[in-house]
């Protein structure tokens, strides 16, 4: 019975879609994450979800993190609730196989991808999220492995004109909430966007903050804050500026994050710095753009109040030259040059410097009214690693209400710092995940091919059969201590979990998503999206592997929001399949599945500028971990009060 559960409830919001009547709206958006040029998704030869930041601040999610959980065919595996700390996974790629985009920019962090989530902005700025699924990295070098998630701020996208009309300028938006609920919970959301033709300024704060649920040996507590400003100007006619500088802090438990064993019972602190500045050029047939990014983490880690926290900083500069030119209304070429510097400073991971150059091209060519290629090339040289070529062609044919897609390319991933050197600066290390400094980097060739189907300009239905073949994958294997190839600062009778390259992987899978959003007319609205993904991977390697083994098989994500008058109810829901596990040492196990749904209820007054919420979060107060004694909180109830103001 408890697996016909997610089926009811989806079926129910399918036959909520089928019922309504719609007005016209966009299932074809423009998107930039595909080909970097601006051109609707049905041409980029990719399966591509765009999620308009409107909808998301009606969803029953307290951080971003959470918003991409229900995002269709993104797996979220959450070891703590409300931006703590969550992995991405796309495509069942590792989590260090997505590569997580902000205004055109990587934030993957160098030293460990577990912080991938932790984007620099509140919700409130964000304009929109693009997911492109599958593979990347002849556009953007190493992580784009599964997939790329791209967030697209408002002050960044905003569209200037030093000339318009008076009338028209001062566009504003102000919006705040506070909530507070079980557990301790109080958090707080405030943004604010105006676009006065010339000059867009953005800004927003987010706090989550609990002393959490009671664990196995200590509480999950968070303190977790953001906060962002950001800005574009108009310099002249075809000139303008964007920049953007953001402070985030996680202060969390962190208990049997990274470990099984029954003396964990973790803390840990990361405070980053981000700064971004965007220089841009736009005339009529061409547009250059010039990108620089600095972002600085500070990492404390606490394994117990007895042991020595570890400690790392680092720190990603970066450079991104890009110049389109439109030969034609059919053709536009991009090129460009892609700088990275890498460090870190760790009393763990020792210090280290990573140098990367990228020269990049990529074409987009309307053959005819129908089909679409897009051929990309880069170039990766990497200090000490090499140099590598990744090729990759997207195809695209589009004719009345269909659109078929074909992609293929190579990816590659290079080790992070904490895959190199982790355990390394520590005098004695018992057991735990050790580094391996000889790793090499990841290589596969992904393919994919898949359809789209638009039912008038109300319905879309996507489904997409892909297979990625990885050599070298860089995975965690159980390893005795006589098998170690480094005993330094080994203990012998520890088993460790030794970082590796893996002879060969192949992921294949199947991805169905559904996107429907009608104008039911002035006093109704639905919002509904749900995505379907089956998924299997197969190594030839002997030992067993933690992440091949981790990734859900089948997935099934949703979110929906549906107004009637000044009532507003919003649900998001999904669920696993994966493999079990156990861990006796610590009392925990991951299910074989579960199902877990989040409700929100809004009512609103003087003219949907107030609002009063509930929420409630895991509403079937199911008991599930995604990974092994991190145990994610039962049903969590707060409640609060939203203001919204524009013009």
């Amino acid at each position: 019975m408890k697996t016909q559960i997610p089926y009811k409830i989806l079926l129910f919001f399918l036959s909520i879609s089928f019922w309504s009547q719609a007005q016209e709206i966009s299932l074809d958006p423009v998107t930039i994450t595909a080909g970097i040029v601006e051109r609707r998704a049905s041409e980029s030869g990719r399966n591509i979800a765009v999620i308009k930041g409107e909808f998301l601040k009606d969803m029953p999610a307290n951080s971003i993190d959470e918003l991409l959980r229900y995002i269709p065919a993104v797996e979220i595996q959450a070891r703590g609730p409300m931006g703590s700390q969550s992995d991405i996974v796309l495509r069942g790629g590792t989590f260090q196989q997505v590569l997580v985009v902000l205004d055109g920019i990587r934030l993957n962090d160098p030293n460990t991808g577990h912080f991938n989530s932790y984007i620099p902005i509140a919700s409130t700025e964000i304009e929109r999220i693009e997911v492109l699924k599958g593979a990347a990295s002849a556009l953007y070098g190493s992580e784009a492995v599964g997939g790329v998630i791209h967030i697209i701020t408002k002050a960044f996208a905003a569209k200037l004109d030093r000339d318009s009309d008076p009338e028209h300028r001062n566009d504003y938006q102000v919006q705040g909430q506070v909530g507070i609920g079980e557990y301790g919970l109080k958090n707080a959301l405030l943004g604010g966007y105006l676009n006065t033709g010339r000059l867009a300024l953005a800004g927003g704060l987010q706090s989550n903050n609990a002393r959490g649920v009671q664990q196995r040996g200590t509480r999950g507590f968070f303190h977790n804050n953001t906060i962002s400003l950001s800005a574009q100007y108009a310099l002249a006619p075809h000139w303008s500026l964007s920049v953007r500088s953001s402070y985030d802090h996680r202060d969390f438990g962190a208990q049997n994050f990274y470990t099984v064993f029954a003396s964990d019972t973790a803390s840990e602190k990361v405070r980053s710095n981000w700064n971004h500045a965007k220089l841009k050029y736009q005339s009529h047939k061409n547009t250059i753009t010039l990108d620089g990014g600095y972002k600085r983490v500070k990492d404390q880690y606490l394994y117990n109040p007895s042991s020595l926290a570890n400690e790392s900083t680092s720190e990603l500069w970066q450079g991104l030259l890009l110049w389109q030119h439109d030969l034609n209304d059919k053709i536009s070429i991009v090129s460009g040059l892609n700088y990275q510097n890498k460090q870190i400073s760790s009393n763990d991971r020792g210090e280290h410097s990573l140098h990367q150059l990228a020269p990049l091209f990529t074409l987009t060519a309307r053959m005819d009214e129908y089909l679409t290629l897009n051929p990309t090339l880069r170039l990766d040289w990497r200090q000490n690693l090499g140099t590598e070529l990744i090729p990759q062609l997207n195809v695209s044919y589009k004719r009345n209400n269909w659109q078929f897609r074909a992609s293929a390319g190579k990816t590659i991933r290079d080790a992070d710092f904490t895959e190199r050197y982790n355990n390394y600066g520590k005098k004695l290390v018992t057991g735990g995940s050790v580094g391996n400094p000889d790793l090499k980097a990841e290589r596969s060739f992904s393919y994919e091919a898949g359809f789209d189907w638009f039912a008038g300009m109300r319905l879309k239905l996507s489904s997409t059969y892909f297979q990625r073949i990885q050599t070298d994958l860089i995975d965690y294997v159980t390893t005795p201590y006589a098998n170690m190839p480094r005993k330094d600062n080994l203990s012998p009778s520890g088993i460790f979990g030794l970082t590796t390259n893996i002879a060969e992987v192949t992921t294949s899978g199947v991805e169905t998503d559904l996107q429907y959003n009608p104008d039911l007319g002035e006093n109704q609205r639905l919002w509904l999206t749900l995505g379907l993904t089956w998924l299997n991977s197969n190594s030839d390697s002997q030992e067993p592997s933690f992440y091949i083994t981790s990734h859900a098989k089948f997935l099934s994500n949703f979110a929906a929001i549906y107004q009637i008058g000044n009532l507003s109810l919003s649900m998001t829901g999904l669920y696993k399949v994966r493999n079990p596990r156990q861990a006796s040492a610590i009392e925990a196990s991951v299910s074989r599945s579960y199902f877990v749904l989040n409700s929100k209820a809004e009512f609103s007054f003087f003219e949907q500028k107030l609002k009063i919420f509930v929420q409630a979060d895991n509403i079937l107060n199911k008991k599930y971990s995604d990974l092994l004694g991190a145990q994610m909180p039962g049903l969590w109830m707060s409640t609060g009060i939203r203001a919204y103001f524009k013009q």
